[in-house]
Parts: structure tokens; sequence; C-alpha cells
């Protein structure tokens, strides 16, 4: 894992926002009606509901996610014409690790 790029992905208080928010997406966002019911991806917000919530561009949180996403922050799902995000816990809990253990 790129350490530095994860570190820079969690320097901004509007992705490290959007992180808190997935950890309790029930009570952060509504229902996602476009979210297939049999969708295997538990907790995934679509880009709308998320870039609803920042009240920022679609532009700019779709570089956001994607930054998180290739630091490893984040998992993407696309179900039609919407694409669904939620965090990835296996990386934020290697993080968590490296800090306690390395840092």
């Amino acid at each position: 894992m790129d350490m530095v790029l994860i570190f820079k992905a969690l320097s901004n208080d509007t992705r490290l926002q959007i992180l808190e928010w997935l950890k309790e997406p029930d009570a952060n966002f509504g229902p996602q009606l476009f979210l297939p019911p049999d969708a295997d991806f538990k907790g995934g917000i679509c880009v709308g509901s998320i870039q609803e919530k920042t009240g920022l561009s679609q532009s700019v949180i779709s570089s956001y996610l994607t930054m998180m996403k290739k630091a490893g922050l984040l998992e993407s799902r696309r179900y039609g014409q919407w694409t669904y995000y939620r965090r990835n816990e296996e990386t934020l809990m290697f993080i968590a690790n490296f800090i306690k253990n390395k840092i």
C-alpha cells in the first residue's frame, strides 16, 4: 500500500468527512433508490448522494472519490448508470495497525 497516497487522501477535510459519513451510511444518507435490492454491496452510497451532502460540484466529488479509491480507502461498484462507494474496511484496519505499530 502507498501510505503517502493514503495520507494525502486523508489530508482533506471533505474527504475525511466522507469517510466518517460512510462509516454509518444509513444514518448519514437517505435510502439508495437505484441500488438493486439484491445487490451485494452493503453500505454503498451513490455519488449523487455524497455530492448532495457535501454541497460541492459533481466533478470535485468525483475527483475526491477517485483519489480515495486509488488510495484503497474506498471500494466502488457500478449498477446501471449509478456508481456506489463504500469504505474499504480492510485498508482502514491496515492503516490503524500501521499507525499503532510503526509510527
